[in-house]
């Protein structure tokens, strides 16, 4: 494995660049689906959101929506109590309302009619979010926890990755229940391998490139 520093400027000019080379010829208006997988401590939505202007500046209308809207009702989130590492790995993530709602019309052929939000879980209802419309050659960036290894459909993948130690230290005293859902994830699914590109970000400030020897 070689571990290569990167400038978070240079990274995120790095995978607005890629992401834009992503269609092929034969397919130059496909909607691009593209996840930023890690855990809060490793801020995959300011990754996200630092690559909504350099995508649009190429030339691709772009969406933004988080994980975090789109989880389950409480009754399913809590069954098993408000901290238990397994249902937050297991049950949190409402994945069929994230492919029907935003995946799949963003399949090639499809009208593009997505919704940027699900699930309000501060008031446990419907967010009742009006439909927007991807256009061809928009790019959907998705972020949150969990979403490798769960058949979900994406162009491109990210993950970013911490040591344990970097987690801990990183994730807030009262969040620490969450850290067996994490390593479950690394030692489970193992992310890294399955990722298009993996950043080890122990320092999100001072962020490096995971690639194979």
């Amino acid at each position: 494995m070689r571990v290569t520093p990167i400038s978070p400027e240079r990274l995120v000019a790095l995978l607005a660049e890629r992401i834009h080379r992503l269609p092929g010829p034969d397919d130059p208006d496909r909607r691009l689906r593209v996840a930023i997988d890690g855990a809060a401590a490793a801020r995959p939505g300011e990754l996200a959101d630092a690559l909504v202007e350099p995508l649009r500046l190429l030339g691709r209308p772009v969406q933004r929506v988080s994980a975090g809207d789109f989880l389950r009702p409480a009754s399913v989130r809590f069954e098993y109590g408000k901290q238990d590492p397994d249902a937050f790995h297991d049950l949190w993530l409402d994945e069929g309302a994230l492919l029907r709602e935003v995946l799949d019309p963003l399949e090639p052929g499809a009208d593009g009619r997505m919704l940027p939000t699900f699930w309000d879980p501060a008031t446990d209802r419907s967010t009742r979010a009006r439909y927007l419309e991807l256009p061809p050659r928009g790019v959907l960036l998705l972020d949150g926890p969990f979403l490798l290894g769960r058949w979900l459909p994406f162009e491109l993948t990210v993950h970013l990755t911490q040591s344990a130690a970097a987690l801990a230290r990183r994730t807030p005293a009262d969040q620490h229940w969450t850290l067996p859902a994490h390593e479950r994830y690394r030692t489970e699914t193992d992310p890294a391998e399955l990722a298009d590109l993996t950043v080890r970000v122990d320092d999100p400030r001072h962020p490096a490139l995971v690639e194979p020897d």
